[in-house]
């Protein structure tokens, strides 16, 4: 009973870690999708200077 309890567990564990990076992924890309270009373009570039990678 033990390993078939533990076999299932996993198996729900992977399939909410899909769902939930599914979701994001999603979220992402439509408010992307939505946003206008100008303030992509700055929020991205301003991720880029707060983590120190060079973009000019």
């Amino acid at each position: 009973m033990t390993t078939v309890t533990a076999t299932k567990t996993r198996e729900i564990s992977a399939l909410a870690g899909f769902i939930v990076a599914a979701v994001i992924g999603l979220g992402i890309v439509t408010i992307a999708g939505h946003v206008q270009a100008d303030t992509l373009h700055d929020a991205a570039h301003d991720v880029r200077h707060a983590t120190g990678f060079p973009c000019h």
